[in-house]
């Protein structure tokens, strides 16, 4: 269906917990051999060397950890984010031991989290040559026994069965601009490049991409939206894909994307800055560049009449009983058929 349906460039492995699948190693081998990028969503618990070497000898592409201070995780529950990056190094440098398999990381942000972004931030530039990505995702929750009655083709449901219902009316609403305002406290230049909207509000960013060149020492600039378009355009000619995964290597060579700064005047600044570098120390100019991703994702926005704000093109869509549905909902139609319809509890006493 993906590949019916999708220009795919890669398929999410994700769970549960997929590398505690038996048949994992056969998983990412039967999607490399579909011509796709295999990416395994995991937290990393069950990951050995040897499992590490099977996966990349299928075809793994590249790893998604998913580490954050709320997860419970053994021997690091009392640790915030500051002090899990000493975690996200450990995975980092296992998967770059390995060579040849993008590494990135998730973390989901949460009011009490928040200020620690920038030095995750900070933590991902200083391994910029093996941390590919960094991802940063607004939590959202499902409220029960608030505004809204709930309903499926028009039949009242129990809401409260699904995983991520809650009774907590504490309202969680960070939105993606709201992340990115707290990481220009420390990095005032940060500059996103590109962006999914939402269903319902297309000026919401839903996905917000930022691409930065630099060393570990130092990042000289961001891409800009131009960068990104010629990018994806040159990737859809040549291969009929849009592209979602860049192997590492590719991301090693961030001087060669500087080709592209007469077309993209934030690269062009990002060169400039380069080459004067450059000139105060001419040294610098035979540091390899790498480009680093910072993604920040806005979950489900619910509004007050009971619209909920998706993510318009999700990248994250996954099979349901033969049709595309949402992953991060998934869990709706497998309990009740189909999404649930949120109604302002006025409106069904009306209705």
């Amino acid at each position: 269906m993906f590949t019916r349906l999708r220009t795919v460039d890669g398929v999410s492995i994700a769970g549960g917990e997929p590398l505690l699948h038996p048949e994992i190693v056969q998983i990412v081998e039967a999607v490399a051999q579909l011509g796709l990028k295999p990416i395994v969503n995991t937290n990393g618990l069950a990951l050995t060397e040897r499992l590490l070497s099977d996966l990349k000898d299928a075809g793994l592409a590249g790893f998604t950890f998913h580490i954050d201070s709320k997860q419970g995780r053994p021997f690091w529950k009392q640790k915030n984010e500051v002090e899990l990056c000493e975690l996200r190094q450990q995975f980092a440098e296992m998967v770059a031991a390995a060579g040849g398999i993008g590494c990135s990381f998730n973390a989901t942000v949460y009011e009490d989290t928040l200020a620690q972004v920038p030095d995750v931030v900070d933590w991902a530039q200083r391994n910029i040559d093996i941390v590919n990505t960094i991802v940063f995702i607004a939590f959202r929750a499902g409220v029960v026994g608030g505004q809204f009655d709930y309903y499926v083709r028009g039949e009242p449901v129990q809401f409260g069965a699904v995983p991520y219902a809650t009774t907590d009316q504490t309202p969680h609403e960070l939105q993606s601009t709201d992340i990115v305002a707290e990481i220009r406290k420390r990095f005032p230049d940060f500059a996103p490049a590109a962006y999914l909207n939402g269903t319902e509000k297309p000026d919401t960013f839903k996905w917000l991409l930022s691409g930065r060149v630099g060393t570990r020492e130092r990042i000289y600039g961001y891409v800009g939206p131009r960068t990104v378009e010629l990018a994806q355009t040159a990737h859809h000619l040549r291969t009929g894909k849009y592209l979602a995964y860049s192997k590492p290597e590719v991301l090693s060579h961030g001087r060669a994307m500087l080709a592209l700064a007469p077309l993209d005047p934030r690269l062009r600044a990002t060169a400039r800055e380069y080459l004067l570098a450059g000139l105060r120390k001419p040294a610098r100019l035979l540091d390899k560049l790498y480009f680093q991703s910072v993604m920040i994702i806005q979950p489900a926005d619910v509004y007050a009449d009971g619209h909920q704000n998706m993510c318009d093109g999700c990248p994250d869509i996954t099979v349901w009983n033969g049709q595309l549905v949402w992953s991060c909902r998934m869990e709706e139609p497998e309990q009740f058929g189909d999404f649930v319809t949120m109604v302002p509890h006025e409106a069904a006493a009306a209705g």
